[in-house]
């Protein structure tokens, strides 16, 4: 079932970090992100974290990944992809670079990609 949008509303205002309230924000803007904005207003503890091995070895060239959550370490990328996700940590953002991977926040990723 569906959460209403003022039930999103109300998740939001309890919600503290900036950049998920702005992501939630545009996502409630545009119809396509609807179960993206579903997991993000919830609370935190639904939010995944994976790890790099845990991507590489689920994604082919060329994917872009969507992650509500955040971007552990462990592992490497082997191939070319596209992740976007809430945060990432440093030794994972340094991995990508060195596998010509690239990181984007979710917010921006809805900006870029309103459907």
């Amino acid at each position: 079932m569906a959460k209403s949008r003022t039930k999103i509303k109300y998740q939001i205002r309890r919600k503290t970090n900036p950049e998920i309230i702005e992501a939630v924000r545009l996502a409630m803007k545009h119809k396509p992100w609807a179960k993206v904005l579903e997991m993000m207003s919830g609370p935190k503890s639904n939010y995944n974290s994976l790890n790099l091995l845990q991507i590489d070895k689920n994604t082919s060239i060329g994917d872009t990944v969507l992650i509500i959550g955040k971007v552990l370490s462990l592992g490497s990328i082997s191939k070319k992809l596209r992740i976007c996700a809430l945060s990432i940590s440093a030794k994972a953002r340094e991995k990508l670079k060195e596998s010509k991977s690239e990181f984007v926040h979710i917010s921006e990723e809805i900006k870029r990609n309103p459907k």
